[in-house]
């Protein structure tokens, strides 16, 4: 359930170009307007509540770790690519990787996990399947790589790396991942702390239904 090598080697995207990639290519559905305060997406986002909790039951990953992995992979944005590279600074060329969409996942390890869940219709840039991924992918590591899954800081480098990867320390040589995943960690414990006020009211709207 490894990223390619060529995901092993890429620097984390800032979020502005994956933003500007949106802009470029029009009509998906914007990103939350506070993407910092968890309980104002889910306000935001009516049924992205919903979709991080089925995802939480199905795998065990706390809705906090799955939403701070997505803000870093995509800023939240549903058709994000890797900026693509540019010959002479204006003769478009190809793409770093087939990272797409909310999770950034790569078209080969989409395709492993169609197989593995049998969700065979699911799409990169619908929600919830992309948070149900992430659930997958970090349930994965915590079943290969004893990463409990709401250890934000190793799950990020696992998820970035490759379950290979990691288990390999490729991270390690990579400074800039490390500093990444820490703040992917500490947004993942804002998120929890953030959710805990919010938590009961969604919870009974989801009951009322």
């Amino acid at each position: 359930m490894d990223w390619t090598d060529e995901t092993a080697s890429m620097p984390v995207v800032p979020a502005i170009w994956l933003l500007i990639a949106m802009g470029l290519t029009g009509c998906a559905t914007a990103p939350p307007s506070t993407p910092s305060n968890l309980c104002a997406i889910f306000a935001e986002k009516e049924d992205w509540y919903a979709a991080s909790r089925s995802a939480q039951r199905q795998w065990g990953v706390p809705v906090s770790v799955q939403m701070a992995i997505m803000k870093q992979e995509s800023a939240f944005v549903a058709d994000a690519r890797p900026p693509r590279d540019w010959f002479l600074g204006f003769i478009p060329l190809g793409r770093p990787s087939t990272a797409y969409g909310y999770s950034q996942a790569l078209d080969g390890t989409w395709e492993r996990y169609q197989s593995s869940t049998g969700r065979t219709d699911a799409e990169r840039d619908d929600f919830a399947d992309a948070v149900d991924f992430i659930g997958w992918y970090a349930h994965a590591s915590q079943m290969e790589l004893s990463i409990p899954v709401y250890d934000a800081y190793r799950q990020y480098l696992a998820y970035h790396e490759g379950q290979r990867g990691y288990s390999r320390g490729s991270y390690r040589r990579k400074p800039w991942l490390m500093d990444v995943a820490r703040k992917v960690a500490g947004t993942a414990t804002r998120y929890q702390r953030q959710l805990e006020t919010c938590q009961p009211e969604f919870d009974a709207e989801q009951e009322t239904g």
